[in-house]
């Protein structure tokens, strides 16, 4: 057996971030893929350990800069955690609602990624990035910025909710709703998507299991786990969230989860708004914010666009002493070598396609 090895990248940021595969080949099957990571470091758990408590969400929102918001909930709901400070039920729905739209704009730009990885599908990128902008418009409203927000305070936002954000987006969870059908049209008529998809990068659900992957990608193996429903937390067990998953595991069930999720929180995100209820959604000025922790160690699930993050908190006084992050990515990037197994060299970035890796998140 002749085996050739290919180094693959290290990759341009402009697609899943600055990653090296190691692929030993035999002719075009792969037999062994292994990731080389690192180049994005920066230290975020370390550089916790020299800041102020509320001083640290501009830099865990760059973890994940698809979907910042998300590790900005996160982080701060383990500070509260820490220093028992409770949420307001109006900041409650508010953060349902601008994480399930972080969710909705994750997910677009992943499906057109992936169309772009995929090659001959360009249009599809184009579809889902232009939606995706939209997505973005009413989180600029809500935070007054596009891409890093850092809008969470402890006990609830920094901000309520502008006067016409409920007009407008209703007005873009109908035009969604319409489109995300366009997506599934022109995609699952292409025997080209349907070829490179479909019985590739399979994963069992026992496999799923023991390599520990999370999130859409566990889902699409016929796990029924989502955090959102087995460990709830704000406001999803009165909106009766309900988790989206598949059988088949490969390339397209992965692809699919994604597509069924962002209509589930299309569903969520109506059902918010509908419901939220009047109140003060404003949590504490950081200046006024004593620092002295209740609780010396807090530990928080969440439920990311990309999977499950545990956030583990040893706080001090006016610090954390030490905090760690398991990240969905590092995860999931770890199981590249067991999913690529057997599968032909093309294959190789479908299957990282529908990782949906985020190599910031992965080089914390």
């Amino acid at each position: 057996m002749t085996i050739t090895r290919i180094n693959v990248g290290p990759v341009h940021p402009s697609t899943h971030g600055v990653i090296r595969l190691v692929v030993d080949l035999e002719g075009d099957t792969i037999v062994h893929v292994e990731p080389r990571i690192g180049f994005l470091h920066r230290g975020v758990e370390k550089l916790a350990e020299t800041r102020m408590y509320m001083q640290i969400p501009p830099y865990t929102e760059k973890l994940d800069y698809i979907a910042p918001m998300s590790y900005d909930e996160a982080y701060v709901a383990t500070v509260e955690a820490a220093m028992n400070v409770q949420v307001s039920e109006r900041a409650q729905y508010i953060r349902v609602i601008l994480l399930e739209l972080q969710r909705l704009a994750s997910h677009l730009l992943s499906i057109g990624l992936l169309c772009n990885d995929l090659g001959q599908m360009f249009t599809g990128f184009m579809w889902t990035f232009k939606d995706r902008d939209i997505v973005l418009d009413l989180l600029q409203e809500a935070a007054g910025s596009r891409m890093f927000y850092v809008n969470m305070r402890l006990g609830g936002m920094r901000e309520d909710l502008p006067a016409d954000f409920i007009e407008h987006t209703l007005s873009t969870l109908k035009y969604l709703e319409h489109r995300i059908p366009m997506y599934v049209s022109y995609l699952e008529k292409n025997p080209i998507f349907i070829e490179r998809m479909k019985g590739v990068g399979v994963v069992t659900k026992e496999e799923a299991l023991d390599l520990g992957v999370t999130g859409p990608v566990l889902r699409a193996s016929g796990v029924d786990y989502d955090v959102r429903r087995n460990n709830p937390y704000y406001v999803y067990p009165k909106l009766h969230f309900n988790p989206k998953y598949l059988q088949s595991g490969d390339n397209f069930a992965r692809y699919k989860v994604r597509i069924l999720e962002m209509q589930e929180s299309i569903r969520i995100i109506r059902l918010a708004l509908k419901d939220i209820p009047e109140g003060n959604a404003l949590g504490a000025p950081i200046k006024l914010r004593s620092p002295n922790p209740v609780n010396r160690i807090s530990v928080v699930s969440r439920e990311l666009p990309r999977g499950e993050c545990l956030m583990y908190m040893v706080a001090d006084p006016q610090k954390p002493y030490r905090l760690s992050i398991r990240s969905p990515n590092m995860i999931n990037l770890a199981a590249i070598d067991h999913i690529s197994r057997g599968a032909r060299y093309a294959d190789l970035f479908s299957i990282l396609g529908t990782l949906d890796i985020v190599m910031g998140c992965v080089d914390r």
